[in-house]
């Protein structure tokens, strides 16, 4: 059987290779799609976490008024609110930091002194942190602040009687950023005579919202007062659905495109087969007249297109993982380390392409058969 099947590859050898060619499309795309889809994911959650922070949990007794109109809270509370958090287990929030905000008149300019303190993460689990960390004795000058004292990094500045080094000088923003003096939270609490107390703790709703079906915000804040009943919070709703929206539309890109590659390729194949059999119908009937069993001839036909599977398996993971490996890190730059070749989806390949091209061929391969290779003999 093992000849028959090489004698019938090298009899049609472009229909053997035009159905290796189906299968090494199909699996190279599904595999460098992926290979790349675990970077594709974090990139896609960075670049819309890079949208900021959406939750804003200020003290619950904040005029919300004086709230809107200078952008922050004239009420303080305990900077140890945050660390209530982390006793907390999977809650919808993230990236937790506390800060405390204050309009003061500095070089005859007004401007908005921020004290920032390290993230939390209420999980324990470390990510990477959605802003810069200031090291204790520097400070970060907003674009504006910089261009109208004329700044620059290593500069040293007298901030209210405290010496400070300028850190950085940030690029212009167009929002009151580029107004405020950025600096730990320690110090500006020192600054301000407000040891211990913050104003508002910032953070980063990543609940997914189930198509619509749940109130994000109504969730958030159930979860809110378990933790920090002294507090408020405010979602910034158009972020938040930009995010989910983002990362749905993405998802569903994908699963739009995998199963249409598949369905191609399926036809394809069952395309091949199917001409393959129509230009044998002699061949088949021959066969059968000279004693070869219904059985046997299928087993031809299907042996072959198992083969067609394997070579398509295998060199499809190693184009697709080429192809990801060779383009993914100029498309995914910021997570760009995470594709790697995935042996694990090597081993699914070569169980699904056989079995596939095994499917597809398999009503040409009974129409074969099936046939009275009387009546076959007969239409010569």
């Amino acid at each position: 059987m093992v000849l028959l099947v090489i004698k019938e590859i090298l009899h049609r050898k472009i229909n053997f290779l035009l159905g290796v060619l189906a299968i090494i499309m199909a699996v190279a795309l599904f595999i460098a799609f992926f290979t790349s889809s675990e970077a594709s994911k974090r990139e896609t959650i960075r670049l819309t976490r890079d949208m900021g922070f959406n939750l804003r949990i200020i003290p619950k007794s904040t005029d919300m008024n004086d709230f809107w109109v200078t952008g922050f809270s004239k009420t303080t509370m305990p900077e140890k609110y945050v660390l209530r958090f982390k006793k907390f287990k999977n809650f919808s929030y993230a990236h937790l930091t506390a800060t405390l905000h204050k309009q003061v008149t500095w070089r005859d300019k007004k401007i908005i002194l921020t004290g920032i303190s390290p993230e939390i993460e209420p999980s324990g689990k470390k990510k990477s942190p959605m802003i810069f960390s200031i090291q204790p004795g520097t400070v970060y000058l907003g674009y504006e602040v910089a261009k109208a004292s004329h700044l620059k990094k290593g500069d040293v500045i007298d901030l209210f009687g405290k010496k400070l080094s300028v850190a950085k000088t940030l690029s212009e923003n167009g929002s009151d950023d580029d107004i405020r003096v950025f600096a730990p939270l320690a110090e500006v609490q020192d600054i301000l005579h407000e040891k211990g107390r913050i104003n508002e703790i910032k953070a980063l709703e990543c609940l997914c919202l189930m198509n619509g079906q749940n109130d994000p915000l109504k969730i958030v804040r159930q979860q809110l007062t378990q933790v920090l009943p002294e507090a408020k919070v405010i979602l910034n709703q158009t972020i938040a659905v930009a995010r989910e929206r983002q990362r749905k539309m993405f998802e569903n890109y994908f699963a739009l495109l995998l199963p249409f590659v598949v369905l191609v390729c399926a036809a394809w194949v069952g395309t091949l087969a199917m001409m393959n059999v129509r230009e044998r119908k002699q061949e088949i009937g021959i066969l059968r007249a000279l004693g070869y069993s219904a059985g046997k001839i299928t087993v031809l036909f299907l042996s072959k297109a198992l083969l067609i599977g394997i070579l398509g398996a295998v060199l499809g993971f190693i184009i697709g993982t080429a192809l990801s490996l060779k383009f993914g890190p100029e498309v995914f730059k910021v997570t760009a380390k995470l594709i790697k070749p995935n042996y694990g989806l090597l081993i699914w390949s070569l169980i699904a392409a056989p079995l596939f091209t095994a499917l597809a061929s398999f009503i040409p391969a009974m129409i074969a058969v099936s046939t009275d290779p009387a009546l076959t003999l007969r239409e010569d």
